[in-house]
């Protein structure tokens, strides 16, 4: 093994770039690797930076139809000749010239380090300009044009892999992958999200426990809106670990949307970042004690572009790192500046946290039945535990 992570960047993503005024500004991604080499992380020890090359079409046909590739393409050549009908030119995803080549490269990232994971060249990697996990075997959605979490998994299986866990923290439900993978039960999909009732994509019910041939194997946790810091860690920890321990993967691989921030203005929690910075130290421990550490980490989704992405990611990438940042460490004032001169925002958080110690009360501890966030972690548990031989 070469070293304990990659951290796969290549300054070309930001070209993954919907237009002004879209939610999805690639300023974030810019933003955060300068914060990660403000703050040195990129030096540290353990870490190589590597940057992979643009996944070809038949690593694309793993999970996207040919015709869909063909239409992003084209639009890619000719952004007014998008079609609607698979997911292109519209609000939500505008197309744009060069499309295809950043998708295809936001992919290649996390492709690659997954294959570095697989391989041992790496035992963990990090692609936050990736978990892109809308995106349809056929379509563009939500913001996502090319699948890479779905894509990456599917890499993985064609490598062997026999058993992949998926574990999804965005505000949002992780659609693109659980329809992916909905009736594979070498893939565990895990989503902790929003309640459909309230966000996009409107899926994601417990009820939805995946196909006839892998019952269990799609797992949703829908918290209340409003949900703080105590009852997302406590959905999360009642619910992953257990499932994880049942199903032992060879990789886990964790999508670390940061919208779930009570400063996202495209949803409705209100984590911290702090919390944040728990649910990927978290996930690097369930790296551990049920992969063999094999830990693919990818970004996603997060629309408060200065005041929250940079600093989750960073986080997320130290903690992969072995060299985490101290939870009082202050933003360096370069990276301050530098934010000022791209974005124009004067007001810039000055640490690497929100100042909080976000605990959360174990499930073993009991539930309140009145309660809606334990209600929904209920619902999830009687929905999937006993497919996996677990008590709900």
């Amino acid at each position: 093994m070469s070293g304990r992570a990659q951290l796969m960047w290549d300054e070309d993503v930001t070209g993954y770039d919907f237009g002004h005024g879209h939610p999805m500004d690639p300023v974030r991604l810019a933003l955060t690797m300068r914060l990660v080499e403000s703050l040195r992380v990129d030096r540290a020890p353990e870490l190589s930076v590597v940057a992979a090359k643009a996944i070809g079409d038949s690593t694309l046909r793993l999970v996207h139809r040919e015709d869909y590739i063909d239409a992003v393409r084209r639009a890619s050549l000719d952004p007014s000749a998008a079609e609607r009908h698979y997911g292109l030119g519209t609000p939500d995803d505008p197309a744009f010239a060069g499309m295809h080549e950043s998708s295809a490269l936001i992919a290649g990232q996390s492709v690659a380090g997954a294959e570095a994971v697989w391989e041992g060249k790496a035992l963990h990697a990090v692609n936050f300009a990736g978990g892109l996990h809308h995106a349809m075997p056929g379509a563009a959605s939500g913001f996502c044009v090319y699948n890479d979490p779905a894509l990456a998994i599917a890499r993985l299986l064609e490598l062997g892999a026999e058993r992949v866990a998926y574990v999804d923290l965005d505000v949002h439900h992780g659609d693109g992958v659980q329809a992916v993978f909905w009736d594979d039960p070498r893939v565990l999909t895990v989503s902790v999200h929003e309640h459909p009732s309230a966000l996009f994509p409107g899926t994601g019910w417990p009820e939805e426990r995946g196909g006839p041939e892998a019952e269990g194997s799609a797992v949703n946790v829908a918290v209340p809106p409003g949900t703080g810091d105590e009852g997302w860690l406590r959905a999360l920890h009642a619910v992953v670990p257990e499932l994880l321990a049942a199903f032992r993967p060879e990789v886990l691989v964790t999508q670390h949307g940061a919208d779930t921030h009570v400063e996202d203005p495209l949803a409705h929690l209100a984590v911290s970042v702090d919390a944040q910075r728990v649910a990927a130290e978290s996930a690097h421990a369930w790296a551990h004690a049920h992969a063999e550490g094999r830990w693919l980490a990818l970004g996603g989704g997060g629309y408060a572009v200065v005041e929250v992405v940079p600093r989750t990611w960073t986080h997320l990438v130290a903690i992969a790192a072995g060299a985490p940042v101290a939870r009082e460490t202050e933003v360096p004032e370069a990276w301050r500046q530098e934010v000022y001169a791209r974005t124009g925002h004067a007001t810039v958080p000055r640490r690497m946290t929100d100042g909080l110690e976000p605990g959360w009360r174990s499930w073993d501890a009991g539930y309140d039945p009145a309660d809606r966030l334990d209600q929904a972690v209920r619902a999830t548990r009687h929905a999937v535990f006993p497919a996996h031989g677990l008590l709900p």
